[in-house]
Protein backbone atom coordinates (compact mmCIF):
# COMPACT_ATOMS: atom_id res chain seq x y z
CA UNK A 1 0.00 0.00 0.00
CA UNK A 2 1.41 3.40 -1.00
CA UNK A 3 0.60 6.07 1.59
CA UNK A 4 1.62 9.66 0.92
CA UNK A 5 2.50 11.06 4.35
CA UNK A 6 2.59 14.71 3.25
CA UNK A 7 -0.32 16.20 1.31
CA UNK A 8 -1.44 19.77 1.93
CA UNK A 9 -5.11 20.65 2.20
CA UNK A 10 -6.73 23.97 3.06
CA UNK A 11 -10.49 24.11 3.67
CA UNK A 12 -12.17 26.45 1.15
CA UNK A 13 -13.19 28.82 3.97
CA UNK A 14 -9.52 29.48 4.73
CA UNK A 15 -8.03 29.44 1.23
CA UNK A 16 -6.38 32.69 0.14
CA UNK A 17 -5.07 33.81 -3.22
CA UNK A 18 -6.47 33.58 -6.73
CA UNK A 19 -9.14 30.99 -7.39
CA UNK A 20 -7.78 30.07 -10.82
CA UNK A 21 -4.00 30.45 -10.57
CA UNK A 22 -1.02 29.77 -8.34
CA UNK A 23 0.32 32.87 -6.58
CA UNK A 24 2.61 33.61 -3.67
CA UNK A 25 1.92 35.16 -0.30
CA UNK A 26 4.42 37.76 0.92
CA UNK A 27 5.29 38.46 4.55
CA UNK A 28 5.35 41.92 6.09
CA UNK A 29 8.87 42.46 4.72
CA UNK A 30 7.96 41.57 1.13
CA UNK A 31 9.53 38.11 1.23
CA UNK A 32 7.80 35.05 -0.30
CA UNK A 33 6.45 32.87 2.49
CA UNK A 34 3.69 30.57 1.22
CA UNK A 35 2.41 29.21 -2.07
CA UNK A 36 -1.26 30.05 -2.62
CA UNK A 37 -2.57 27.22 -4.75
CA UNK A 38 -6.23 26.58 -5.64
CA UNK A 39 -5.45 22.85 -5.69
CA UNK A 40 -5.03 23.04 -1.91
CA UNK A 41 -8.79 22.88 -1.41
CA UNK A 42 -9.61 20.58 -4.34
CA UNK A 43 -9.72 17.10 -2.82
CA UNK A 44 -11.16 15.62 -6.01
CA UNK A 45 -7.95 16.74 -7.75
CA UNK A 46 -5.93 15.05 -5.00
CA UNK A 47 -7.76 11.80 -5.72
CA UNK A 48 -7.22 12.09 -9.47
CA UNK A 49 -3.51 12.63 -8.84
CA UNK A 50 -3.35 9.60 -6.53
CA UNK A 51 -5.15 7.43 -9.05
CA UNK A 52 -2.70 8.48 -11.77
CA UNK A 53 0.35 7.91 -9.54
CA UNK A 54 -0.84 4.68 -7.90
CA UNK A 55 -1.04 6.21 -4.44
CA UNK A 56 -3.62 4.52 -2.23
CA UNK A 57 -4.07 7.15 0.50
CA UNK A 58 -2.85 10.61 1.50
CA UNK A 59 -2.23 12.11 4.93
CA UNK A 60 -3.66 15.63 5.01
CA UNK A 61 -2.43 18.67 6.95
CA UNK A 62 -3.30 22.36 6.69
CA UNK A 63 -0.70 25.14 6.62
CA UNK A 64 -3.16 27.51 8.29
CA UNK A 65 -3.06 25.29 11.37
CA UNK A 66 0.66 24.67 11.83
CA UNK A 67 0.91 27.51 14.37
CA UNK A 68 -2.69 28.51 14.91
CA UNK A 69 -3.56 30.11 18.29
CA UNK A 70 -7.30 30.32 17.54
CA UNK A 71 -9.09 27.21 18.80
CA UNK A 72 -12.15 27.88 16.60
CA UNK A 73 -10.03 27.79 13.44
CA UNK A 74 -8.30 24.62 14.62
CA UNK A 75 -11.65 22.96 15.21
CA UNK A 76 -12.89 24.01 11.77
CA UNK A 77 -9.78 22.51 10.14
CA UNK A 78 -10.10 19.30 12.13
CA UNK A 79 -13.76 18.90 11.25
CA UNK A 80 -12.91 19.36 7.57
CA UNK A 81 -10.17 16.74 7.90
CA UNK A 82 -12.73 14.29 9.21
CA UNK A 83 -15.16 15.26 6.46
CA UNK A 84 -12.52 14.48 3.85
CA UNK A 85 -12.37 10.89 5.09
CA UNK A 86 -16.17 10.65 4.80
CA UNK A 87 -16.43 12.24 1.37
CA UNK A 88 -13.61 10.09 -0.07
CA UNK A 89 -13.72 6.78 1.80
CA UNK A 90 -10.40 5.03 2.16
CA UNK A 91 -8.39 7.77 0.43
CA UNK A 92 -7.47 10.24 3.16
CA UNK A 93 -6.25 10.38 6.74
CA UNK A 94 -6.36 13.74 8.49
CA UNK A 95 -4.11 15.01 11.26
CA UNK A 96 -5.15 17.22 14.16
CA UNK A 97 -4.34 20.94 14.45
CA UNK A 98 -4.30 22.58 17.88
CA UNK A 99 -3.28 25.81 19.65
CA UNK A 100 -0.21 24.05 21.05
CA UNK A 101 0.87 26.87 23.38
CA UNK A 102 -2.50 26.85 25.18
CA UNK A 103 -2.20 23.64 27.22
CA UNK A 104 -5.82 23.11 28.27
CA UNK A 105 -7.30 23.94 24.86
CA UNK A 106 -4.68 21.90 23.03
CA UNK A 107 -5.14 18.83 25.22
CA UNK A 108 -8.94 18.95 24.93
CA UNK A 109 -8.86 19.35 21.16
CA UNK A 110 -6.29 16.58 20.73
CA UNK A 111 -8.53 14.29 22.77
CA UNK A 112 -11.56 15.23 20.63
CA UNK A 113 -9.57 14.54 17.48
CA UNK A 114 -8.23 11.22 18.73
CA UNK A 115 -11.44 9.89 20.30
CA UNK A 116 -14.33 11.50 18.41
CA UNK A 117 -12.76 12.12 14.99
CA UNK A 118 -10.34 9.20 14.92
CA UNK A 119 -7.33 11.21 13.76
CA UNK A 120 -4.02 9.36 14.39
CA UNK A 121 -1.63 12.30 14.69
CA UNK A 122 -1.18 16.02 15.22
CA UNK A 123 0.84 18.57 13.22
CA UNK A 124 2.86 21.56 14.42
CA UNK A 125 5.39 23.92 12.90
CA UNK A 126 9.14 23.64 13.42
CA UNK A 127 8.85 26.58 15.80
CA UNK A 128 5.77 28.16 17.34
CA UNK A 129 5.30 31.90 17.80
CA UNK A 130 9.05 32.33 18.06
CA UNK A 131 9.52 29.51 20.56
CA UNK A 132 11.62 26.41 19.95
CA UNK A 133 9.92 23.04 20.11
CA UNK A 134 11.81 22.09 23.27
CA UNK A 135 10.49 25.16 25.13
CA UNK A 136 9.03 24.47 28.56
CA UNK A 137 5.75 26.03 27.45
CA UNK A 138 5.31 23.18 24.95
CA UNK A 139 5.94 20.31 27.38
CA UNK A 140 2.19 19.89 28.10
CA UNK A 141 1.54 19.55 24.37
CA UNK A 142 4.15 16.81 24.00
CA UNK A 143 2.89 14.93 27.05
CA UNK A 144 -0.71 15.08 25.83
CA UNK A 145 0.26 13.76 22.40
CA UNK A 146 2.18 10.88 23.96
CA UNK A 147 -0.62 10.07 26.40
CA UNK A 148 -3.18 9.94 23.56
CA UNK A 149 -0.93 7.87 21.31
CA UNK A 150 -0.84 10.59 18.61
CA UNK A 151 2.26 10.85 16.48
CA UNK A 152 3.50 14.40 15.84
CA UNK A 153 4.28 15.63 12.33
CA UNK A 154 6.66 18.59 12.17
CA UNK A 155 6.61 20.90 9.15
CA UNK A 156 8.39 24.24 8.72
CA UNK A 157 6.44 27.46 9.13
CA UNK A 158 6.31 30.11 6.40
CA UNK A 159 8.06 32.67 8.60
CA UNK A 160 11.07 31.26 10.39
CA UNK A 161 14.37 32.94 9.59
CA UNK A 162 14.85 36.59 10.47
CA UNK A 163 18.44 36.96 9.18
CA UNK A 164 18.40 40.02 6.93
CA UNK A 165 20.45 38.31 4.23
CA UNK A 166 17.46 36.05 3.60
CA UNK A 167 15.64 39.01 2.04
CA UNK A 168 16.53 38.06 -1.55
CA UNK A 169 16.45 35.09 -3.92
CA UNK A 170 13.57 33.37 -2.07
CA UNK A 171 16.14 32.16 0.48
CA UNK A 172 13.59 32.02 3.27
CA UNK A 173 11.76 29.16 1.58
CA UNK A 174 14.77 27.68 -0.23
CA UNK A 175 17.07 27.33 2.81
CA UNK A 176 15.38 28.99 5.80
CA UNK A 177 12.63 26.39 6.14
CA UNK A 178 15.21 23.60 6.05
CA UNK A 179 17.45 25.25 8.62
CA UNK A 180 14.47 25.55 10.95
CA UNK A 181 13.78 21.82 10.68
CA UNK A 182 17.38 20.89 11.45
CA UNK A 183 17.50 23.17 14.47
CA UNK A 184 14.24 21.69 15.77
CA UNK A 185 15.55 18.13 15.44
CA UNK A 186 18.87 18.81 17.19
CA UNK A 187 17.22 20.74 20.02
CA UNK A 188 14.57 18.05 20.49
CA UNK A 189 17.22 15.35 20.90
CA UNK A 190 19.51 17.33 23.21
CA UNK A 191 16.65 18.62 25.37
CA UNK A 192 15.88 15.14 26.72
CA UNK A 193 12.27 15.33 25.48
CA UNK A 194 12.51 11.95 23.76
CA UNK A 195 13.94 10.42 26.94
CA UNK A 196 11.07 11.82 29.01
CA UNK A 197 8.46 10.46 26.57
CA UNK A 198 9.67 7.05 25.39
CA UNK A 199 6.44 6.22 23.52
CA UNK A 200 6.30 9.48 21.54
CA UNK A 201 6.65 9.14 17.75
CA UNK A 202 7.78 12.20 15.79
CA UNK A 203 7.86 12.55 12.00
CA UNK A 204 10.06 15.28 10.55
CA UNK A 205 9.24 16.46 7.05
CA UNK A 206 11.88 16.63 4.31
CA UNK A 207 14.30 14.08 5.82
CA UNK A 208 14.62 16.60 8.70
CA UNK A 209 16.04 18.94 6.04
CA UNK A 210 18.75 16.49 5.04
CA UNK A 211 20.10 16.53 8.58
CA UNK A 212 22.17 13.42 7.86
CA UNK A 213 24.44 15.46 5.59
CA UNK A 214 25.67 17.41 8.61
CA UNK A 215 26.32 14.49 10.95
CA UNK A 216 30.09 14.93 10.74
CA UNK A 217 29.77 18.37 12.32
CA UNK A 218 26.94 17.47 14.66
CA UNK A 219 28.71 14.44 16.11
CA UNK A 220 31.83 16.52 16.60
CA UNK A 221 30.14 19.38 18.41
CA UNK A 222 28.22 16.93 20.62
CA UNK A 223 31.63 16.32 22.26
CA UNK A 224 31.07 19.12 24.74
CA UNK A 225 34.38 18.77 26.61
CA UNK A 226 36.36 18.95 23.39
CA UNK A 227 34.63 22.18 22.34
CA UNK A 228 34.58 23.83 25.76
CA UNK A 229 30.80 23.86 26.25
CA UNK A 230 30.31 21.11 28.85
CA UNK A 231 29.59 23.62 31.61
CA UNK A 232 28.03 26.36 29.51
CA UNK A 233 24.29 26.82 30.17
CA UNK A 234 22.10 25.76 27.23
CA UNK A 235 25.15 24.81 25.14
CA UNK A 236 26.30 21.81 27.15
CA UNK A 237 23.11 19.77 26.84
CA UNK A 238 23.44 16.08 25.99
CA UNK A 239 20.78 13.36 25.79
CA UNK A 240 21.04 10.13 27.77
CA UNK A 241 22.15 8.07 24.78
CA UNK A 242 24.23 8.72 21.69
CA UNK A 243 22.93 11.30 19.23
CA UNK A 244 22.78 8.63 16.53
CA UNK A 245 20.48 6.48 18.66
CA UNK A 246 17.72 9.07 18.42
CA UNK A 247 18.26 9.63 14.70
CA UNK A 248 18.12 5.92 13.96
CA UNK A 249 15.49 4.76 16.44
CA UNK A 250 13.30 7.60 17.72
CA UNK A 251 12.69 10.08 14.90
CA UNK A 252 10.81 9.33 11.70
CA UNK A 253 11.29 11.13 8.38
CA UNK A 254 9.38 11.60 5.16
CA UNK A 255 11.14 11.71 1.81
CA UNK A 256 9.61 14.95 0.49
CA UNK A 257 11.63 18.15 0.43
CA UNK A 258 12.91 18.57 -3.12
CA UNK A 259 11.46 21.57 -4.92
CA UNK A 260 9.62 20.75 -8.16
CA UNK A 261 7.41 20.67 -9.97
CA UNK A 262 9.53 20.30 -13.11
CA UNK A 263 12.02 17.42 -13.41
CA UNK A 264 10.17 15.53 -10.68
CA UNK A 265 11.65 12.18 -11.64
CA UNK A 266 15.27 13.42 -11.69
CA UNK A 267 15.38 15.90 -8.82
CA UNK A 268 12.99 14.02 -6.56
CA UNK A 269 14.73 10.69 -6.99
CA UNK A 270 18.15 12.25 -6.42
CA UNK A 271 16.92 13.86 -3.18
CA UNK A 272 15.51 10.53 -1.98
CA UNK A 273 18.64 8.60 -2.98
CA UNK A 274 20.80 10.83 -0.80
CA UNK A 275 18.26 10.82 2.02
CA UNK A 276 18.08 7.04 2.27
CA UNK A 277 21.87 6.93 2.57
CA UNK A 278 21.76 9.34 5.51
CA UNK A 279 18.90 8.19 7.75
CA UNK A 280 17.65 4.76 8.70
CA UNK A 281 15.36 3.04 6.19
CA UNK A 282 13.38 1.71 9.17
CA UNK A 283 12.39 5.28 10.08
CA UNK A 284 11.42 6.67 6.67
CA UNK A 285 8.00 7.03 5.03
CA UNK A 286 6.97 8.09 1.54
CA UNK A 287 5.68 11.59 0.76
CA UNK A 288 5.10 13.87 -2.24
CA UNK A 289 4.37 17.35 -0.78
CA UNK A 290 1.45 17.65 -3.22
CA UNK A 291 0.20 20.16 -4.39
CA UNK A 292 3.02 22.45 -3.31
CA UNK A 293 6.35 20.98 -4.41
CA UNK A 294 4.75 19.03 -7.24
CA UNK A 295 1.30 19.73 -8.75
CA UNK A 296 0.88 17.86 -12.02
CA UNK A 297 -0.46 14.28 -11.70
CA UNK A 298 1.89 12.97 -14.38
CA UNK A 299 4.90 14.46 -12.60
CA UNK A 300 3.81 12.83 -9.35
CA UNK A 301 3.50 9.51 -11.17
CA UNK A 302 7.01 9.96 -12.62
CA UNK A 303 8.36 10.77 -9.16
CA UNK A 304 6.80 7.63 -7.65
CA UNK A 305 8.20 5.48 -10.45
CA UNK A 306 11.66 7.06 -10.24
CA UNK A 307 11.90 6.56 -6.47
CA UNK A 308 10.79 2.92 -6.73
CA UNK A 309 13.44 2.42 -9.43
CA UNK A 310 16.21 3.39 -6.98
CA UNK A 311 16.30 -0.14 -5.62
CA UNK A 312 14.73 -2.53 -3.11
CA UNK A 313 15.06 -0.22 -0.10
CA UNK A 314 13.37 2.66 -1.86
CA UNK A 315 10.64 0.37 -3.20
CA UNK A 316 9.97 -0.97 0.28
CA UNK A 317 9.72 2.57 1.66
CA UNK A 318 7.30 3.64 -1.09
CA UNK A 319 5.22 0.52 -0.65
CA UNK A 320 4.57 1.25 3.02
CA UNK A 321 7.30 -0.61 4.90
CA UNK A 322 7.03 1.75 7.91
CA UNK A 323 3.57 3.24 7.50
CA UNK A 324 1.98 1.37 10.39
CA UNK A 325 4.74 2.42 12.77
CA UNK A 326 3.17 5.88 12.67
CA UNK A 327 -0.45 4.85 11.99
CA UNK A 328 -1.20 1.48 13.61
CA UNK A 329 -3.89 -0.65 11.97
CA UNK A 330 -3.65 1.55 8.89
CA UNK A 331 -5.37 -0.80 6.48
CA UNK A 332 -8.23 -1.44 8.87
CA UNK A 333 -8.56 2.30 9.50
CA UNK A 334 -8.87 3.00 5.77
CA UNK A 335 -11.37 0.19 5.24
CA UNK A 336 -13.46 1.51 8.11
Amino acid sequence: MIVDFQQHYTPPELLKGKSDAVSVQLDEHGNPCYLLNPLLSDLAAHVRMMDRAGIDAGVLTCGSGFDQPDLAICRLINDRMKQATIDFPGRFIGLAHVPALKPAEAAAEMKRCAVDLGLPGVVIGSELQGQALDAEALRPFWRAAADLGLYVFIHPLPNVIRWEHMNADDLGRMLGWQFSLMVAAVRMINSGLLDELPTLNVQFSHFAAGLGRYLGRIRGFQQRDRWGTADVPRHGRRPKRSFDHYLENRLFYDCAGWAGPNHAADWGAEWVRFGLQEVALSQTVFATDYPQAVRDPQEVAEYVAAVRALGPNARAMVDGLNAEKLIPNLKRRLRK
